[in-house]
């Protein structure tokens, strides 16, 4: 016989290869907590707040490439987890929550909103933003909906789970052998129908004349990143990445031009918007992909979208002429069989692209010298780190700068928070790579505004000596919404910065209080000297820069004011500044759209 929490925990470890958990304690989870503190092959990792513990559980599951756990208490434990978990929904990632709950005999039925102590019906809460959410009243059960669970995380489209274990249920004993067991559906062959298709993307790769390759995070949840390299390589034509799949392949690749997107890099939305043949695998072109013009968006292409959701495929958005809902690994091994040899390069193709990406560069030419600049800063930094190196990143500038300006090398992770997009992302993110990297260095980028709303975290990777190398872009708190406020609402600003209402501390002073080493700079002439300096240091350190608090973020796709005074969204290829028009159509194959488009 065995207590529930004591099998639960030891079929993670031995079952799915589980070494770490991210967690705070709690009395609704005490069977639990104290199983994990027996289990000599599981290392847990408390953080100080249960947002922090699912954030963590996010960046882990996307190094390791593995299922992720984090586990809390029930009530204010639970719901402390939300915005995590809505994280890990939104950009698909598997992870496991399990929570503790009250006993069976006080839980409330009914109208009743409360009877056992911090009771709350969290699966209620979470059903809409977890793929399987269950609360285990039945002790038998506890296999069966682990495996399942488990199961769903990872299969499809992935996305985060659910347990809810009441504190009977924790403690009851158990016989292994004879606990229900869930078998998981059997493998399908392809179906004759898609292989026709994918043979069909083949001969229109050989015949377009424009032909680009837009790939995105579906291929890394998939596992396909090899895949793609070898078929970039028999290609031969323009690979272009979404903002979670900007790390898919090494900047320096032949085939290689760049992000997409309204903060993506001007010379990429150009090559993407002159195509005549688009091949979107993996990537669920959301509208910071698309825009709100998403009407002009690849307009004159054949667009073929791959995509294992359903759902995505058919959204009111971008219509594309071919739905694939198939695995990104399995589309990408058959259309590789299917191109067996290097297809032969479209040289004035390729030449408009690589003219453009070198008229175009991703580092502003203009720089207040007074100041350091994002762009210059994180341009710098990809020359300093090596291959395989991991960085985390908060929302707002510290990931647009680095999406528009980082040069990729191979085997890099460069993550963030993207359908989400939470501020607090960053130290929490920093404590999951590092758990999963197991002692190699992470470089967090965070801002000053939403490094508060997990400051605590600095106290979790200062425990446990963690070398993260966090640079903080110092710019006056919300330089996101300063901007959004100045360009709609002629610079009334609320909320935003300290004329506004928010203020940041003395992070210096923040530092030691945290007993971290820390660093500045003011200028870009002394990037170089504050890259080394915090790489030098063996544990965790942390560097300010000081930002120009009214830098703008260029380019941009921002929307323009008509004549007669009402606002448009411009199409992908139109980014602010904009292009005087007549360097604009020099650098369009297709037709411009019109304003009444």
């Amino acid at each position: 016989m065995i207590r529930v929490a004591d099998f639960l925990i030891r079929r993670l470890s031995r079952e799915y290869g589980l070494k770490d958990i991210f967690l705070i304690t709690g009395g609704g989870a005490m069977h639990l907590n104290d199983a994990i503190g027996r289990n000599e092959d599981i290392r847990y990792i408390c953080c100080h707040h249960e947002q922090a513990c699912a954030m963590a559980a996010d960046v882990y599951a996307r190094v390791k490439g593995s299922i992720a756990v984090c586990q809390v208490t029930t009530g204010p434990g639970a719901t402390n987890t939300l915005t995590g978990v809505l994280g890990a929904w939104l950009d698909s990632i598997p992870v496991l929550i399990i929570s503790g709950q009250v006993r069976r005999e006080v839980m409330a039925t009914g109208a009743l909103r409360q009877l056992g102590d911090q009771e709350a019906d969290v699966i209620s809460i979470v059903r809409p933003i977890t793929k399987y959410a269950v609360l285990i009243d039945d002790p038998q059960d506890v296999q069966y909906h682990l495996d399942r669970a488990i199961y769903i995380a990872r299969s499809g489209r992935p996305g985060p789970v659910w347990l809810d274990i009441p504190l009977d249920v924790q403690g009851a004993m158990v016989d292994p052998e004879r606990l229900r067991a869930w078998e998981a559906p059997s493998a399908t062959a392809l179906p004759d129908a898609q292989r026709t298709a994918i043979a069909d993307v083949a001969m229109r790769l050989r015949s377009a004349e424009r032909p680009v390759l837009f790939v995105g995070h579906g291929v890394r949840l998939a596992a396909a990143t090899a895949e793609l390299l070898e078929l970039a390589e028999r290609l031969r034509i323009p690979v272009v990445t979404s903002l979670l799949g900007l790390d898919l392949i090494p900047s320096d690749h032949p085939y290689a031009f760049g992000r997409v997107g309204s903060i993506g890099q001007r010379s990429t939305n150009f090559i993407l918007q002159n195509s005549d043949f688009l091949l979107t695998v993996g990537t669920r072109l959301n509208l910071r992909m698309v825009t709100f013009r998403w009407q002009a968006f690849a307009r004159a292409a054949y667009k073929v979208m791959v995509d294992i959701d359903a759902a995505e495929l058919a959204k009111q958005t971008v219509a594309p002429d071919v739905a694939l809902q198939l695995d990104a690994k399995i589309f990408l091994q058959t259309l590789g069989a299917m191109i067996p040899e290097p297809l032969d390069e479209r040289g004035p193709w390729l030449s408009y692209c690589r003219r453009l990406r070198a008229k175009y560069p991703n580092v502003p030419q203009q720089q207040n010298p007074d100041y350091v600049n994002s762009h210059a800063f994180v341009d710098r930094l990809s020359d300093f780190l090596a291959e395989g190196a991991v960085v985390v990143m908060g929302d707002g500038l510290a990931s647009e700068a680095a999406y528009q300006a980082f040069r990729v090398k191979r085997g890099q992770r460069l993550i963030l928070n993207s359908g989400c997009a939470a501020m607090g992302f960053d130290l929490p993110a920093a404590v999951g790579a590092a758990t999963a990297m197991g002692g190699a260095p992470i470089v967090c980028l965070a801002g000053d505004g939403s490094i508060m709303l997990n400051l605590q975290e600095l106290q979790t990777i200062k425990h446990h000596s963690f070398p993260v190398k966090i640079f903080l872009f110092e710019n006056n708190g919300y330089l996101s919404i300063r901007r959004t406020q100045e360009t709609y609402f002629a610079s009334k600003y609320v909320g935003s910065g300290p004329s506004s209402g928010v203020t940041v501390p003395n992070f210096a002073a923040v530092a030691a209080a945290f007993g971290l080493p820390c660093f500045s700079a003011h200028s870009n002439g002394e990037i170089d000297r504050v890259i080394t300096q915090m790489l030098d240091v063996e544990g965790p350190a942390l560097a300010i820069l000081h930002m120009d608090p009214s830098q703008p973020l260029i380019p941009k796709l921002v929307s323009r004011r008509l004549p007669d005074g009402t606002m448009v969204s411009p199409p992908l290829e139109d980014m602010w500044p904009f292009l005087d028009r007549e360097e604009f159509m020099a650098n369009m194959l297709i037709p411009p759209v019109k304003e009444s488009q």
